[in-house]
């Protein structure tokens, strides 16, 4: 059995396998950052080995002094279980329309992580990767309407993702932990 330390290391490492590759996958034509900044919910996904059961997972972005994107991605992987947050760092790919990014979880490593889709009014996107391997549903909300989620799905379908492999989270809100403990 692989330590949960080197299972997280190798999860990150196998996330960054196509961080240089050119991008294949769809994106988005502009994104307009500040705009984009803020909390998503992460409704569902194509989960990395580290967030195969999450719950109430939000990813909140910060555009930081020097241009990059500051990003806290924070979890349970169980409604009352602990806190877990990730702090990866965002950089813009130059000429991409701030649609593709790198986010680094490991120096020197970098991650591809692109905006495939996003709603004219900002309230939800799919991130996506070239290697279709994973990919994030997200809206600034906790839970969507049954018909906008599918027609998510059918985004992130077109995208060449099997809809099977998608795994909705789980969004219980507000979260109940022993503020003695833990403080979401």
């Amino acid at each position: 059995m692989m330590p949960k330390a080197a299972a997280t290391v190798l999860s990150l490492l196998l996330l960054s396998a196509c961080a240089a590759r050119p991008v294949t996958i769809r994106t988005v034509e502009h994104v307009d950052l500040p705009r984009f900044m803020g909390d998503w919910y992460v409704i569902a996904h194509i989960p990395s080995r580290t967030e195969r059961h999450a719950h109430n997972a939000i990813e909140t972005y910060a555009l930081a002094s020097d241009g990059s994107i500051a990003t806290t991605f924070r979890y349970r992987n169980a409604p009352d279980g602990p806190l877990r947050i990730l702090r990866p760092k965002g950089t813009v790919v130059p000429d991409t329309g701030n649609a593709v990014w790198g986010m680094q979880f490991i120096w020197p490593i970098r991650a591809e992580y692109v905006v495939s889709y996003l709603a004219p009014d900002y309230q939800q996107t799919i991130i996506g990767r070239s290697a279709l391997d994973y990919a994030w549903i997200m809206a600034r909300t906790p839970t969507l309407p049954e018909a906008r989620y599918a027609e998510l799905l059918q985004e992130l379908t077109d995208l060449g993702y099997s809809p099977d492999r998608v795994r909705r989270v789980p969004q219980q809100w507000p979260e109940s932990v022993d503020a003695e403990t833990d403080r979401p």
